[in-house]
């Protein structure tokens, strides 16, 4: 079973959902049905969307082959956790007039670390399962 990856692609799903909406809601708000037309908000919307949308998915496939590979569950929640806080701290930087670019950096930080410790980790647990761990 894959109870951690279950959960994380939930809240994940939950976050990318938000994110979803808010792009609607401006895009009603500003009668725009592609692009940003020029609206600094919609823009900010788009792009914290679009970004979520391009990283997330390498984290919960690498999350689901550490589970399914058999490490531990605090091994595989703790990247999780992680990523989560990563793309709640950047959303939260980039949609935010001005946008905040300490949070959308910070956030990004965490996402690129946890996706490099994913990386290592499931390289190492592979590493570590055919050598007769």
């Amino acid at each position: 079973m894959l109870l951690v990856t279950a959960t994380v692609a939930s809240l994940l799903t939950m976050i990318f959902i938000k994110l979803s909406f808010a792009v609607i809601g401006l895009r009603r708000k500003n009668k725009v049905g592609l692009g940003s037309g020029g609206h600094d908000d919609l823009e900010r919307a788009i792009r914290a969307h679009g970004n979520f949308a391009e990283y997330v998915p390498f984290g919960i496939i690498l999350i689901a082959c550490l589970e399914l590979n058999g490490a531990p569950l605090w091994l595989v929640a703790i990247p999780g956790i992680a990523l989560i806080i990563g793309r709640l701290i950047h959303a939260k930087g980039i949609n935010t007039p001005p946008p905040d670019f300490s949070k959308r950096v910070m956030g990004m930080k965490f996402t690129f670390f946890t996706l490099i410790a994913l990386v290592f980790m499931n390289l190492g647990w592979v590493l570590y399962k055919l050598v007769g761990g």
